[in-house]
């Protein structure tokens, strides 16, 4: 017995040896020349290690490097590619014996990594990485047991920054982390989290920070962030007003072995911009799926840009300077469901509300199965479908609107007050190509439309016939003496057809009181002109719009050219004296039968 505590006596003491050995004596900094002269001759690199190392070994294993840097090969401007100010480790030791990892802290200060691709294509990781081939792969290793549990005291990395140099493009790019705290972390238990960060791009600077609740399963197959809070502040020119401020609150959830991820927004909010919704991936299938439900508020897209209507309207008919089609090929690498509620949306000047937008996306094709939406007392609905897998990507789409007032939508829109009445268009269509010239160019469509209870400003039919008239008859001060320039009619409808860049309306028809205006036209949708020919036929005393003649049964042309926003009317005076000529010869006729019955002594 007495020789058995001796044993343990003995070995207690050896290993109370080793421990005063290996703290007090052994020296770990005699092997930092053979580490240096290792990096050297496996990389080409320099590896420096300022400071001396410490470490401690009982009773937690402890380590500690401070002023270490790696070099970037040899010709590149930046010197170092790596330098880290300090980094701390401790892990407790006995705990180890009952495979439990108790880690007292990590602690990572001043970690700055500079990646540099020269303008000859080479790379600061160049030389780092091995090619692997199969017969180096090393075999099956038969895992031993596994830990009984882990902690951690807390984490903190603090000054820690990632800059990306492209000296071909003359770009820089740098995106730091400012600090993460990690407070005492235990599997299946809650801990805190928080964080600060930012990048300094080319054309904006970001700042943002966060916190939330982190936790991690018991397996390390699942964790999740509770309370996630985050805001970022963006400056730069290319941003609306050259400032952004993004405010998020909700949480997130990661299932690994399932290969899910859901994001939980209970708040979004940007700039003015409120919305609330989830986003959830299944990231395992052979074509990721993202699944999409958001909600906004009121969007005022005029206000965010601060565009004016004039600039808008300018932008709008400035030349299409891109050349190239967009390549959409990029679709099919992600299958989607969207689900978009929009209380109401300005743009442009356009006043919406009620947005509805559902959609799917697969194979690189996407389907719009309902766009809806509430404008100027109507309704727009649409369909439509957009197939990426080709350049130029095609479309379709089908299209109904439905009572809209649209004389304030073509003032809010386009500042134009040509027509007014209540809109009804219905319109199916497909195309090929996505620039401005493209879609007019190869746009084939059909469609019908119906314009109630309106007028059509810029001219006032009535006044130029009773105007042309009365210049016929000798009156060459005839003028419209201020009345306004519009055309009421209780309905205008007509059909039409689109194809290679040009518009065919071959059945304009115009009905009021007191005209019936019919006819055929179209327009070049490329030079945005009109050209109609029309004609114009008085069915009622023209008294109803300030006349006091009656010209009923004269049919007269009527031409409409010039451009969309700036049309010119024109009638033709010669068909009109035409008209009054056959209309006083009938009289003169109709005066030498009364003449000659009277004289043969007849009755009518």
């Amino acid at each position: 017995m007495k020789l058995i505590k001796w044993i343990f006596a003995g070995i207690a003491a050896i290993a109370v040896l080793v421990v005063l050995y290996i703290t007090l004596i052994f020296d770990p900094n005699d092997f930092k020349p053979m580490l240096v002269d290792a990096v050297k001759e496996q990389t080409g690199r320099d590896l420096v290690i300022e400071e001396p190392l410490s470490w401690q070994f009982f009773p937690s294993i402890g380590i500690r490097l401070a002023g270490v840097s790696l070099s970037n090969p040899e010709g590149f401007k930046e010197a170092h590619m790596m330098a880290v100010k300090e980094v701390v480790a401790e892990v407790k030791l006995l705990p180890l014996l009952s495979r439990d990892v108790q880690i007292d802290q990590l602690r990572l200060d001043g970690a700055k990594l500079t990646l540099v691709t020269t303008k000859q294509g080479k790379s600061s990781l160049d030389g780092l990485t091995g090619n692997t081939t199969s017969a180096d792969k090393p075999a099956d290793v038969k895992q031993g047991p596994g830990l009984n549990a882990i902690s951690i005291g807390g984490i903190n990395i603090s000054d820690t920054s990632i800059t990306l140099i492209d000296e071909a493009a003359g770009s820089s790019q740098t995106f730091t982390l400012s600090s993460l705290t990690l407070g005492e972390f235990t599997p299946g238990k809650a801990a805190p989290l928080a964080f600060a960060f930012g990048a300094d791009l080319p054309d904006m600077k970001v700042k943002g920070e966060g916190e939330a609740t982190l936790t991690v399963s018991e397996a390390f197959n699942a964790l999740s962030l509770v309370g996630l809070n985050l805001e970022v502040n963006a400056q730069g020119n290319s941003l609306p007003k050259g400032a952004v401020t993004v405010e998020f609150a909700g949480g997130a959830d990661v299932a690994l072995e399932a290969k899910t991820a859901k994001l939980t927004v209970d708040k979004l909010t940007l700039m003015d911009i409120e919305g609330k919704g989830a986003i959830a991936a299944n990231y395992g299938k052979k074509v990721p799926f993202v699944d999409v439900e958001l909600a906004f508020g009121a969007i005022d897209v005029d206000a965010i840009l601060g565009t004016e209507k004039s600039q808008t309207k300018a932008d709008s008919t400035a030349p299409d300077t891109a050349q190239k089609e967009p390549d959409l090929s990029g679709m099919k690498a992600v299958d989607a469901k969207l689900k978009l509620d929009i209380a109401a949306v300005k743009v442009a000047g356009l006043s919406t509300a009620d947005w509805a937008l559902r959609a799917n996306l697969a194979g690189g094709v996407l389907k719009v199965d309902e766009l809806k939406a509430s404008l100027y007392g109507g309704k727009v609905g649409a369909s439509a479908t957009l197939d990426g897998r080709k350049v130029p990507a095609v479309y379709s789409f089908n299209k109904a609107i439905t009572g809209v007032q649209i004389l304030p939508l073509l003032k809010d829109a386009a500042e134009v007050d040509l027509l007014a009445g209540t809109a009804n268009f219905d319109i199916q269509g497909k195309g090929a190509g996505l620039l401005a010239d493209n879609i007019k160019r190869n746009l084939n469509a059909n469609g019908k439309f119906e314009v109630a209870d309106g007028a059509l400003y810029g001219v006032n039919v009535p006044q130029m016939i009773r105007d042309a008239q009365a210049k016929l008859k000798g009156d060459l001060n005839a003028a419209a003496g201020g009345e306004e320039k519009k055309t009421d009619f209780s309905s205008l409808t007509g059909s039409l057809n689109i194809a290679a860049g040009k518009a065919n309306n071959p059945d304009l028809l115009m009905l009021s009181p007191l005209l019936r205006i019919s006819g055929q036209g179209g327009a070049d949708l490329m030079a945005e002109t009109l050209d109609y020919k029309l004609a114009t036929k008085v069915v009622g005393s023209l008294e109803g719009q300030g006349g006091d003649t009656a010209l009923a049964g004269i049919e007269i042309p009527l031409a409409i050219t010039g451009s969309f926003t700036e049309p010119k009317f024109a009638l033709d005076t010669e068909a009109l004296l035409k008209g009054q000529l056959k209309g006083e010869t009938d009289k003169l006729k109709d005066k030498l039968k009364d003449s000659l019955f009277k004289k043969l002594g007849g009755n009518q």
